[in-house]
Parts: C-alpha cells; structure tokens; sequence
C-alpha cells in the first residue's frame, strides 16, 4: 500500500503522521504549516475537511506541498469525492456515518480509480451507541467489534487498500484493542493514543502506548496526538522510533541525569547542545556526560562525546580522543565538531556531489 510516495506496511519503515491544525479553508495558513510540518520530518499530514469550502482548499494545498496528504471526512460523502478530485492521496472515513450504501460505493469506486488507500478511523470517543450498550461502554472489544464491521463493508465492496486505527485516550484499552484486532485481520495499523494531552504529559502517555504497540509489532504508521503545535508531534513521533531502533533523524543526545559528582553546569550545557544541532537531520549519536563512571564509555560509544571533570571536558571523536577542552568552550566545540562530521556524512550519500 502507498500514500503517494510513502510505502505502509510489509517492510516498509513505520512512518510518521501529522494532522494541521489550521482552518483548511485557509490555504495559505495551512501550506505554511504543512512546510513546517516537513522541515521536521513529517511524512504524511492528515487534514479536517468539513465543509464544501474546507473541500476546495484543497486543490491548492495539493500544488503547494509534496506531502502526501489524507483527508479526514465524516458525514458527506460528497467531501470525499471533492477531496479525492482535488488529488489528496488518501481517505480517512468512518464508513458507518457515510450514510446508505450506494454513497459509500461512491467513495470507493473514487478510491479504486486512484488507488487511495482509506483509512478506517475507530476512535473510543464516538462508537456507534448500539456497541457501546452492548459492551457498557467504549471497551477495547467494543472497538474491534467497530472496526470489524467497517471493514466488512469495504470487503463487501473488494476493496482492501485499508487501513486500520482503533484509538482511545487510556493506554491499557488501545493496547488490548490493537492485539485483539490483530488476531482478526493483517490489514495495516496506524497507532496512537488518542487526545494524549498537553505537550508534556501527552508525550509521555503516546511514548508509553505507541512504544509497546511498536514493540510488538504493530503498527505501521503512528500520530502523537498531542494539545499543541503539530511539529511537536512529528519530533516526539521520531524520539519514540529511535528509542526503539526503528528509525533514525537527526541528533540523539545522550546525557546522564546529573548528581553530586558533577562539576560541570551539564544540565545548561546539554540544554544548550541539543537546542543548537536540532537543525541536523543526520542519523548521529552525541553523548554529554558528566563524570568519570559512565562519562568515557559512553562518550566512547557515540559519534562524537564529552567526559566532563572538573572545569573541563574530554572530546572524544569515534571513540577516539581529540583533544581536553575548557567547560566555557565545551558546548562550541562539541556542536563544530558534530556539524563537520554531519557535512561529511551528507556528502558521503548516494546522490552527493
């Protein structure tokens, strides 16, 4: 399956979503995210269409971005049809509140024309009443039972580009409703935890969930849903694959938690470290360390490292020493050494002048 040029499920890398929160009607607040929502690393924006105007946006957010996008729609059909006509890459319908079935045939033959997959929405928050009475309420089971019968209906049609979310804001039910429904189809799984939170503690929850969903093995595509800018979702969505080892962007800084054996300002100067090489999007690994227990073999093990002592730092390169460095010059020196060593890794790539 594809979205655009994004490749889902199989062996492909599990990718990283995002949703704008802008008014899509407004298309140039909304490229001027989705261009902030790529610099980051996002790999598929998922934009609200709910309404005819929302609908027609569309076509010039289309020309304005190369990210695949996927068009969230509820209730009208007709927004559907719109959004595929305006060249989004995929769909994602809850087929039960499309209406009656000739509108879902609609949609699908629209889908099958293009190859677009759909993405079948489960959400905890809005399950169909007769579910939630049957279940007591909005249980894990009740959820796959949902998704179930959504997906019985784009059977029903032979049409199989789908994929699947079962998302609820408590961790142990989507786990459990990710694992049930995993035993029940092998369609691909786009996870996450939905309405997580604030910044901080959505993070959190989202690590929680999404980490033991990917641990195990499902998951395809993954959103951090979290009360803030959307750029904070795609950068927690990637801390959470290289934690992992599924994914590797940009710098990973390795820093220890401080404590009495400290004699560096290590917290500012990590702080400091990892604000200044955001900007690299090569796939290293800096490690900032403040004493001599697990200073040097950490500092050993990443590309480039500090062993901090007292009122200086040992810089190491590849596990090899460079040279011993004053505390007030360890942050500049780091972040040079770090930045020549990502220009020569860039340049090393297929592709590279």
């Amino acid at each position: 399956m594809r979205l655009g040029p994004v490749a889902v499920g199989g062996d492909a890398p599990v990718s990283v979503q995002s949703m704008t929160n802008t008014d899509t009607r407004d298309a140039t607040a909304t490229l001027a995210q989705l261009g902030r929502l790529e610099a980051a690393g996002c790999e598929v924006a998922r934009l609200a269409v709910p309404d005819a105007a929302a609908a027609a946006a569309l076509r010039t957010i289309r020309r304005g971005t190369v990210l695949p996008l996927v068009a969230d729609i509820h209730f009208d059909h007709r927004l559907a049809l719109a959004a595929l006509e305006a060249g989004v890459d995929g769909l994602r319908i809850n087929p039960g509140n499309i209406g009656p079935r000739w509108k879902v045939e609609e949609v699908v033959r629209a889908a099958r024309e293009r190859a677009a997959p759909i993405r079948i929405g489960v959400n905890a928050g809005s399950l169909e009443k007769e579910l939630l009475a049957r279940h007591g309420g909005p249980t894990a089971e009740a959820m796959v039972e949902s998704a179930l019968g959504h997906i019985r209906i784009l059977e029903d049609l032979d049409y199989r580009e789908i994929k699947v979310s079962l998302k609820g804001s408590r961790v142990p039910q989507t786990v459990a409703a990710y694992r049930i429904l995993a035993e029940r189809c092998d369609y691909p799984f786009h996870v996450g935890i939905t309405e997580a939170g604030t910044v901080f503690r959505g993070s959190v929850k989202s690590g929680v969930g999404i980490g033991i969903l990917l641990f195990l093995g499902l998951g395809d595509t993954l959103r951090v849903s979290l009360t803030g800018d959307p750029v904070r979702e795609v950068e927690v969505g990637f801390w959470i694959l290289q934690a992992l080892g599924l994914r590797r962007r940009g710098v990973e800084v390795i820093s220890c938690p401080t404590c009495g054996r400290t004699r560096v300002g290590l917290i500012a100067l990590a702080e400091e470290v990892e604000r200044r090489l955001a900007g690299v999007t090569e796939p290293l690994t800096v490690a900032v360390m403040g004493c001599e227990v697990n200073g040097p073999g950490e500092a050993r093990e990443a590309d480039v490292g500090v062993a901090c002592g007292k009122g200086v730092g040992l810089l190491l390169r590849k596990g090899e020493v460079v040279r011993r460095v004053p505390e007030a010059e360890i942050a500049d020196a780091l972040v040079a050494e770090v930045e020549a060593m990502a220009a020569r890794w860039a340049s090393a790539q297929p592709g590279c002048p």
